[in-house]
């Protein structure tokens, strides 16, 4: 490989990722960028977790674990390994041969592109920036951000891109809480600027993971990740939708996926819930229908389905103000227990998550609202929301107290027993109790 690669930095890059000598820099130690670290420090080389929080430094420095789904043994390990460093200082990158940006991509207000974390990590890494070094960005986005925002910026510093140093995405594919892959099983993505780019960020993720998939360009990579969470985020609206349909109709959606799952081809099944949640799915799409914009090109089904999407936990807070209606009782003052906060289940992640909608909705129809989720002990600050409340305990003798039990997310970890046999009503979003032996609750599903 080396006769392919057109400069003595690259080649000498190549060198240290093939010989496991190159130091990588990881830059955010969240839910993407701790697991990535992780798995180049297993791989065997030196790493450089970088974040301006200077919490999670401590942590990681002190071995104390603050992402529960990863479990306590791998911050123990990189705490006393020599391996593993974390700071708050960005002018330790200079020491790091590879470089991976792994920071939120949010929304702004009008659903445009927030590229600010982005960015300002850029300048960053670009005051810093030295000669042989790569540049990766895993964070989602839409297509041409690597080129036309990420290049400008590193190549201020007076260094040749594809010469001096090299440029390059592959997305994130992490899935929090998920037991059957890890980020070294899951299959990774990775484009270049340039050929060299491209194949020096190949050779590094091949060391990392099973199965590095190289494409023609940083293009194709970002792309290729908007069309994974699209196609997610529109199927499960085409479902969402159709449960308040079947509704109407007296019909179990549950029921019909999973007798539409008989099907052992041309059916790929997808369940309704509250809303969408997490970083990925609830946000992407609009990356996509911005950049669409900027050409000129409708994006009228994927921006369809967002609309969906964003009603749900609207429609949801009618179910439970119609449900308590029928029970001769109003939204308004009514005790409403939620079940579950979190995105997703087994996880404490509530980014995006539509519990905090629905909670909100609730307070401001003059709700009386508590939840409990063992996950998520304490609601936290979220951008944009303020819901100061805390997990209260989950027993039969304070299940009987409230008007409404909604269920939102479905943690293995909760006893839905007692919910089923002691609350009175119960507005399950997720077919919870679907297991359950004996239910003495009225049951709604929403």
């Amino acid at each position: 490989m080396n006769t392919q690669l057109q400069s003595d930095s690259a080649i000498e890059l190549l060198s240290k990722i093939e010989n496991k000598t190159a130091c990588v820099g990881v830059v955010g130690m969240g839910y993407v960028g701790l697991p990535l670290a992780v798995a180049v420090f297993e791989a065997g080389y030196n790493v450089l977790g970088f974040d301006v929080d200077p919490k999670k430094i401590a942590c990681l420095n002190n071995g104390t674990p603050y992402l529960k789904h990863l479990g306590d043994d791998f911050s123990k390990e990189i705490s006393v390994s020599d391996q593993f460093r974390a700071t708050c200082d960005p002018t330790d990158l200079q020491q790091a041969d590879i470089i991976s940006l792994c920071v939120p991509t949010p929304l702004g207000k009008h659903n445009d592109p927030d590229l600010s974390f982005v960015l300002e990590s850029t300048k960053a890494v670009a005051r810093v920036l030295r000669k042989g070094q790569l540049v990766v960005l895993e964070s989602t986005t839409y297509p041409g951000t690597t080129r036309d925002e990420m290049l400008p910026i590193l190549e201020s510093s007076g260094l040749k891109h594809g010469v001096d140093f090299f440029l390059a995405y592959s997305p994130e594919r992490e899935d929090p809480g998920r037991k059957t892959e890890s980020t070294q099983s899951i299959p990774k993505l990775v484009g270049g600027l340039d050929t060299t780019s491209g194949k020096l960020a190949h050779a590094f993720y091949s060391k990392v993971v099973t199965d590095a998939h190289l494409v023609s360009s940083a293009e194709v990579a970002e792309s290729a990740k908007l069309l994974e969470n699209i196609y997610r985020a529109v199927n499960i609206a085409l479902v969402n939708e159709m449960k308040v349909i079947l509704e109407k109709l007296d019909v179990d959606i549950w029921e019909v996926v999973e007798a539409a799952a008989t099907k052992p081809f041309g059916f790929q099944a997808f369940y309704p819930g509250p809303g969408l949640g997490g970083h990925c799915i609830p946000i992407d799409p609009f990356y996509l229908t911005w950049k669409a914009k900027e050409v000129g090109m409708p994006t009228r089904f994927i921006e369809l389905a967002g609309e969906v999407n964003q009603k749900m936990p609207g429609i949801v807070v009618d179910r439970v103000a119609s449900s308590l209606n029928d029970d001769k009782k109003s939204l308004c003052g009514a005790s409403v227990l939620v079940v579950g906060v979190a995105y997703k289940p087994n996880v404490d992640d509530i980014r995006e998550t539509p519990a905090v909608f629905i909670i909100e909705d609730l307070i401001e129809r003059g709700a009386n609202v508590e939840y409990h989720d063992p996950h998520v002990p304490v609601f936290p600050k979220m951008r944009g929301h303020d819901v100061n409340i805390s997990s209260i305990p989950l027993d039969k003798d304070s299940v009987r107290n409230y008007d409404a039990v909604l269920i939102v997310t479905d943690h293995s970890i909760i006893n839905w027993d007692t919910i089923a046999l002691h609350a009175s009503l119960v507005i399950d979003t997720r077919n919870a109790l679907a297991n359950c032996n004996e239910i003495r609750a009225r049951l709604v599903k929403a």
